[in-house]
């Protein structure tokens, strides 16, 4: 019985020495999955610059959709300046003044100004 206790505990000794020659397969695996993830991160940035080049394409081809674009914005910006010109215009504040408030030429204050009348 006691030859056998001896010869496991010289067992796993042995094991235990030979436990630090092996290869570390845990560091090999973390550095597949950190090349395997740059490699993701990379052709993930390579589309979305592809896709910002196309867009611009696509926007540079179709000037009915540029003038679209310009003007859809314009006329909402000009529908909030429009109300502040008239609320400023309400208070008693000159052509100048609304237009360096508001920051239009004084030709527009005057075109919306002459549009309420």
């Amino acid at each position: 019985m006691n030859s056998l206790i001896f010869l496991l505990l010289i067992l796993s000794v042995l094991l235990f020495i030979i436990s630090f020659f092996q290869k570390d397969r845990s560091a090999s695996i973390e550095k597949d999955v950190e090349e395997l993830s740059m490699n993701l991160y990379q052709e993930t940035y390579q589309l979305k610059k592809r896709m910002k080049v196309l867009e611009e394409e696509l926007l540079i081809d179709s000037p009915s959709m540029q003038a679209q674009a310009i003007s859809a914005p314009k006329s909402k910006i000009n529908a909030i300046l429009k109300n502040q010109v008239i609320a400023l215009y309400k208070q008693g504040l000159s052509v100048e003044q609304i237009s360096k408030q508001s920051a239009l030429s004084i030709s527009e204050v005057q075109k919306i100004i002459l549009q309420l009348s």
